[in-house]
Protein backbone atom coordinates (compact mmCIF):
# COMPACT_ATOMS: atom_id res chain seq x y z
CA UNK A 1 0.00 0.00 0.00
CA UNK A 2 2.78 2.33 0.97
CA UNK A 3 4.39 1.58 -2.35
CA UNK A 4 1.11 2.66 -4.22
CA UNK A 5 0.86 5.68 -2.34
CA UNK A 6 4.48 6.76 -2.71
CA UNK A 7 4.21 5.95 -6.77
CA UNK A 8 0.78 7.97 -7.09
CA UNK A 9 2.59 10.80 -5.37
CA UNK A 10 5.81 10.69 -7.47
CA UNK A 11 3.38 10.58 -10.59
CA UNK A 12 1.37 13.48 -8.83
CA UNK A 13 4.36 15.40 -8.39
CA UNK A 14 6.00 15.01 -12.02
CA UNK A 15 3.16 15.93 -13.34
CA UNK A 16 2.90 19.08 -11.61
CA UNK A 17 6.74 19.74 -12.60
CA UNK A 18 6.08 19.07 -16.22
CA UNK A 19 2.97 21.31 -16.29
CA UNK A 20 4.94 24.56 -14.46
CA UNK A 21 7.70 24.27 -17.24
CA UNK A 22 4.81 24.23 -20.16
CA UNK A 23 3.18 27.63 -18.95
CA UNK A 24 6.04 30.20 -20.04
CA UNK A 25 6.08 27.98 -22.86
CA UNK A 26 2.30 28.35 -23.68
CA UNK A 27 2.66 32.18 -22.97
CA UNK A 28 5.19 32.74 -25.32
CA UNK A 29 2.85 30.80 -28.29
CA UNK A 30 0.12 33.27 -27.34
CA UNK A 31 2.19 36.28 -27.48
CA UNK A 32 3.94 35.24 -31.12
CA UNK A 33 0.44 34.21 -32.89
CA UNK A 34 -0.41 37.68 -33.25
CA UNK A 35 1.36 39.70 -36.05
CA UNK A 36 3.68 42.68 -35.07
CA UNK A 37 2.35 44.64 -38.32
CA UNK A 38 -0.50 44.06 -40.24
CA UNK A 39 -1.45 45.78 -43.87
CA UNK A 40 -3.23 46.66 -46.42
CA UNK A 41 -3.07 47.69 -50.03
CA UNK A 42 -4.88 49.54 -52.89
CA UNK A 43 -3.74 49.62 -56.56
CA UNK A 44 -3.34 52.99 -57.37
CA UNK A 45 -1.92 52.57 -61.12
CA UNK A 46 -1.07 49.50 -62.95
CA UNK A 47 0.98 49.70 -66.44
CA UNK A 48 1.14 46.04 -68.58
CA UNK A 49 4.76 45.68 -69.46
CA UNK A 50 5.34 42.38 -71.14
CA UNK A 51 4.94 39.61 -69.15
CA UNK A 52 4.45 42.37 -65.91
CA UNK A 53 2.75 43.92 -64.40
CA UNK A 54 4.16 46.97 -62.87
CA UNK A 55 1.55 48.60 -59.67
CA UNK A 56 1.98 51.37 -57.71
CA UNK A 57 0.15 50.13 -54.52
CA UNK A 58 -0.48 52.72 -51.59
CA UNK A 59 0.16 50.51 -48.46
CA UNK A 60 -1.30 50.93 -45.04
CA UNK A 61 0.96 49.85 -42.37
CA UNK A 62 -0.12 49.38 -39.12
CA UNK A 63 2.68 48.98 -36.00
CA UNK A 64 0.92 46.19 -33.57
CA UNK A 65 4.19 46.67 -31.33
CA UNK A 66 4.79 48.65 -27.83
CA UNK A 67 7.81 50.65 -29.84
CA UNK A 68 8.38 52.31 -33.30
CA UNK A 69 9.35 50.24 -36.64
CA UNK A 70 11.71 51.55 -38.54
CA UNK A 71 11.26 50.01 -42.12
CA UNK A 72 14.59 50.22 -44.61
CA UNK A 73 14.04 48.17 -47.40
CA UNK A 74 10.64 46.65 -49.09
CA UNK A 75 10.08 43.27 -51.17
CA UNK A 76 6.80 42.08 -52.27
CA UNK A 77 6.51 38.59 -52.74
CA UNK A 78 3.47 36.38 -54.44
CA UNK A 79 1.34 34.12 -53.60
CA UNK A 80 4.25 31.16 -55.40
CA UNK A 81 7.45 31.11 -53.49
CA UNK A 82 9.25 32.12 -57.24
CA UNK A 83 7.57 35.40 -57.46
CA UNK A 84 9.96 38.30 -56.34
CA UNK A 85 8.77 41.92 -57.50
CA UNK A 86 11.87 42.98 -55.89
CA UNK A 87 12.67 45.12 -53.47
CA UNK A 88 12.68 48.66 -52.65
CA UNK A 89 14.53 50.97 -50.90
CA UNK A 90 12.67 53.05 -48.25
CA UNK A 91 13.07 55.03 -44.83
CA UNK A 92 9.70 54.59 -42.91
CA UNK A 93 9.15 54.85 -39.72
CA UNK A 94 5.60 53.43 -38.34
CA UNK A 95 5.25 55.32 -34.53
CA UNK A 96 3.96 52.59 -32.07
CA UNK A 97 0.52 51.33 -31.77
CA UNK A 98 -0.35 53.91 -34.76
CA UNK A 99 -0.26 53.35 -38.47
CA UNK A 100 1.76 54.79 -41.74
CA UNK A 101 0.60 55.22 -45.30
CA UNK A 102 3.33 55.07 -48.17
CA UNK A 103 2.71 54.23 -51.94
CA UNK A 104 5.70 52.43 -53.50
CA UNK A 105 5.70 50.71 -56.74
CA UNK A 106 6.64 46.85 -57.80
CA UNK A 107 6.95 44.59 -60.84
CA UNK A 108 5.12 41.54 -60.63
CA UNK A 109 3.95 38.74 -63.08
CA UNK A 110 0.92 39.66 -64.85
CA UNK A 111 -0.33 35.76 -63.66
CA UNK A 112 0.28 37.14 -60.20
CA UNK A 113 -1.63 40.25 -60.27
CA UNK A 114 -4.73 38.12 -61.61
CA UNK A 115 -4.42 36.11 -58.73
CA UNK A 116 -4.24 39.54 -56.67
CA UNK A 117 -7.89 40.23 -58.45
CA UNK A 118 -9.47 37.18 -57.39
CA UNK A 119 -8.54 37.37 -53.76
CA UNK A 120 -5.34 36.03 -53.34
CA UNK A 121 -2.91 38.15 -50.50
CA UNK A 122 0.37 39.04 -51.56
CA UNK A 123 3.00 39.34 -48.76
CA UNK A 124 5.16 41.94 -48.11
CA UNK A 125 9.03 41.74 -46.24
CA UNK A 126 10.03 44.33 -43.96
CA UNK A 127 13.44 44.74 -43.19
CA UNK A 128 13.44 46.58 -40.32
CA UNK A 129 16.56 47.97 -38.10
CA UNK A 130 16.29 47.22 -34.78
CA UNK A 131 17.77 49.22 -31.81
CA UNK A 132 20.67 46.95 -31.34
CA UNK A 133 21.54 47.84 -34.67
CA UNK A 134 21.19 44.50 -36.36
CA UNK A 135 18.49 43.69 -39.10
CA UNK A 136 15.33 41.50 -39.13
CA UNK A 137 12.83 40.89 -40.95
CA UNK A 138 8.92 40.31 -41.05
CA UNK A 139 6.17 39.25 -43.41
CA UNK A 140 2.88 40.74 -43.83
CA UNK A 141 0.23 39.07 -45.52
CA UNK A 142 -1.56 42.17 -46.87
CA UNK A 143 -5.89 42.86 -47.24
CA UNK A 144 -6.99 44.20 -50.69
CA UNK A 145 -8.71 47.95 -50.14
CA UNK A 146 -11.19 48.04 -53.13
CA UNK A 147 -11.08 51.38 -54.69
CA UNK A 148 -14.39 51.19 -55.97
CA UNK A 149 -13.21 50.49 -60.11
CA UNK A 150 -11.67 47.25 -61.41
CA UNK A 151 -7.46 47.77 -62.16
Amino acid sequence: MKRKLFRTSLRLFFFVFAASLSLPFASLAQTTGTPRVSGSYQVVQKIEVGRDTRVELKLHLMNHESRDLHIERLALRGVSHSAKGGSQVCSIVVGAQTFADTTQQFTVRREEYELWKRGARPRLVLELQRQNGRGASEVVRLDRISSGREN
